[in-house]
């Protein structure tokens, strides 16, 4: 099923990643889209056996620039809220 809404956000595919590069990934796609003024982001980990996923969330969970964050209708994707200074 293809999610429209989704998929009209800015996105980045960790498949075939690890977890740390993951992670440096996820950084630098935040700042970039910080900078942007995007207030959504799509994060696609895949499903697999969900350490990837474990590692972008644990990673969202401590980052002040996140403001919350939901698995999308898919499993593999994740949808994150920024937050911006005023």
């Amino acid at each position: 099923m293809i999610d429209i809404f989704t998929n009209n956000l800015p996105h980045m595919d960790l498949h075939g990643e690890d977890r740390i590069n993951s992670i440096i990934k996820v950084d630098e796609f935040i700042n970039d889209n910080i900078k942007l003024r995007n207030k959504k982001i799509v994060i696609i980990h895949g499903i697999g056996e969900g350490i990837l996923k474990k590692a972008v969330h644990d990673y969202l969970k401590k980052d002040k620039r996140v403001l919350d964050y939901n698995l999308g209708i898919n499993n593999g994707e994740t949808i994150v809220s920024l937050k911006f200074d005023k």
